[in-house]
């Protein structure tokens, strides 16, 4: 199939679909005349990125957990680092959700702060 088919079963544009290809996840073959020619498997292929990349997951790591990938969901399979490179990106998640948290209550002080009443308002 080609990239434009691709897009319509899949639900991501061709200008995303090529950001895919230039990051390794997908790797079509061409036809004679340069054209992408998708399988059956680039379907299912787009929704592991999908679901991977919603999971907080950037291109660069998605690249190395893909060949553990098993299914649309995707299930992973053990793969040489699978555990190690999961486990640091959870931590890397749980110290945003730390800075953000600090960050929160830093910001919820200030608008406590103007929301008080002024001694000069109040006279």
């Amino acid at each position: 199939m080609r990239i434009g088919e691709l897009a319509h079963l899949t639900g991501v544009s061709t200008r995303l679909l090529r950001y895919y290809e230039e990051q390794g996840l997908l790797q079509p073959a061409r036809t004679s005349a340069g054209y992408r020619e998708y399988g059956e498997e680039d379907t299912v292929r787009v929704w592991q990125i999908r679901s991977l990349l919603a999971a907080g997951l950037s291109t660069r790591v998605i690249a190395e957990l893909l060949p553990c990938a098993t299914g649309p969901m995707p299930v992973l399979e053990a793969c040489p680092n699978l555990v190690a490179t999961l486990r640091g990106e959870l931590a890397d998640l749980d110290a945003r959700i730390d800075d953000l948290t600090r960050s929160r209550r830093a910001l919820s002080r200030y608008l406590a702060a103007t929301n008080q009443p002024s001694e000069k308002q109040a006279a």
